[in-house]
């Protein structure tokens, strides 16, 4: 699943390309991708115009200009895409719409565009929704993430070290601290030098935030190679793949040496979800 990163890197490009345009025309091809809509979205898009662009942890949105948005979850295989109409030809295709008006990218001013919401899995969705706050109120449930300017390290640290269960399953969890998946949580791990398996309330309270910081650290290394691809799923709104899989020191490397020791990363099973770790570095 794509993780903050990723989706960052999606929402800059459209941030770029779509911010300004307008909505002429929506169609829905696959029912799931606007599952939990109470509005049609091929009735209530057209005539409105993108304003501005938000993220929080791994949804995104687009805000319009009736104060209202158009969330965004990708989930295991979404894909949104920006070219010229009828430029994306996909069995996977779920939502087409097409964009009229000047956006950002002055190389096509004027001319029309169609962003394209491709989803083999069809997992991820658009969805029409009033705000709540600051955030949709889809989002709202969700917690602020390491990148969001009012992101509170101690306090989080503090809720983090409530939990019981072991701290790779609490930084998973989207409502502790929200955009850290499998791939950051675990690199994170390696750089803080925790054990997935370890309970979160044994940690430090000191230890805690240094974990936070290297989970930043490491999805704002992520972000500047575009994200992680591991196969064609996730791609960015052009279709380009991200290579920070090149840099990646503990997931999917098991029997691969640690790059600090030397010691062959191992796998483990936390929560249900495969962890990598050093068993020599992560003793923590």
């Amino acid at each position: 699943m794509p993780e903050l990163p990723e989706v960052e890197v999606v929402r800059r490009g459209l941030d770029r390309h779509v911010v300004g345009r307008t909505f002429t025309a929506v169609e829905v091809l696959h029912p799931r991708a606007v599952r939990g809509n109470t509005h049609d979205l091929a009735a209530v898009l057209p005539g409105t115009t993108i304003t501005g662009t938000g993220r929080r942890g791994k949804f995104m949105w687009l805000t319009l200009d009736c104060a209202d948005a158009l969330v965004i979850h990708l989930r295991m295989s979404g894909q949104m895409l920006v070219g010229a109409p009828g430029s994306v030809d996909s069995p996977h295709l779920r939502i087409r719409a097409l964009l009229g008006g000047s956006g950002r990218d002055s190389a096509v001013a004027g001319e029309p565009l169609e962003l394209d919401f491709v989803d083999q899995r069809t997992f991820g969705l658009w969805q029409y929704a009033p705000f709540s706050g600051d955030v949709p109120e889809p989002v709202a449930h969700i917690a602020p993430d390491p990148f969001e300017d009012d992101f509170d390290a101690v306090a989080t640290a503090r809720l983090i070290r409530t939990k019981r269960s072991a701290i790779k399953t609490v930084l998973l969890n989207q409502e502790v601290v929200s955009g850290i998946g499998s791939i950051y949580a675990d690199e994170a791990m390696w750089a803080a030098g925790v054990r997935p398996s370890k309970s979160a309330r044994s940690l430090r309270q000191r230890d805690t935030i240094a974990l936070l910081d290297h989970a930043r650290d490491v999805m704002a290394r992520a972000l500047e190679q575009g994200g992680t691809s591991f196969d064609s799923l996730y791609v960015n709104v052009n279709g380009a793949s991200g290579y920070f899989s090149r840099s990646l020191n503990a997931y999917g490397q098991a029997g691969a040496p640690c790059a600090r020791c030397g010691t062959p990363i191992e796998r483990m099973v936390v929560g249900g979800r495969s962890s990598f770790y050093c068993p020599q570095c992560q003793r923590g």
